[in-house]
């Protein structure tokens, strides 16, 4: 009898591991086929932008990435302070309190950024292109997260 349970106990785990693999892999190329391109991606790659449009993109999109990364450095920051504060007292202290709104602070000027350099590159698109470009934005802004 062991001489029987042995191959078969060794089948059944093969089976399970190469079913294991194959849902884990099924599962990540429908999730990789259902990701929309980023917004970036999306104005590059699917607008057919002019060389004009694309030197005034490059413009904009440089100065959004040092406004950018000074907003997301200050969100470091807050996060740091906010580690600092619950460390020192483990409680929802006042200082963790500040902590945590200096860092949505942070947040929503982030966010204002973002949304002022996405209307400012869409001032460089043909109404066309604006069109699409304010369809991926909807799309972007009300899909459902599973």
């Amino acid at each position: 009898m062991t001489r029987l349970l042995r191959p078969l106990l060794l089948t059944v785990l093969l089976a399970a591991i190469a079913g294991a693999i194959g849902a884990w892999g099924g599962a990540r190329y429908v999730l990789q086929r259902h990701q929309q391109p980023s917004l970036h991606a999306f104005v590059h790659e699917e607008l057919a932008l002019t060389a004009d449009q694309e030197r005034k993109l490059a413009v904009i999109e440089q100065d959004f990435a040092v406004r950018r990364r000074a907003r997301e450095a200050e969100l470091r920051a807050a996060n740091a302070e906010l580690a600092a504060a619950i460390q020192a007292r483990h409680a929802y202290s006042p200082d963790v309190q500040r902590a945590v709104e200096r860092f949505h602070h942070a947040m929503g000027e982030l966010q204002k950024e973002t949304i002022l350099h996405v209307l400012a590159m869409r001032t460089v698109l043909t109404a066309d292109q604006a069109a699409k470009f304010d369809r991926r934005i909807s799309e972007a802004l009300t899909e459902q997260v599973p």
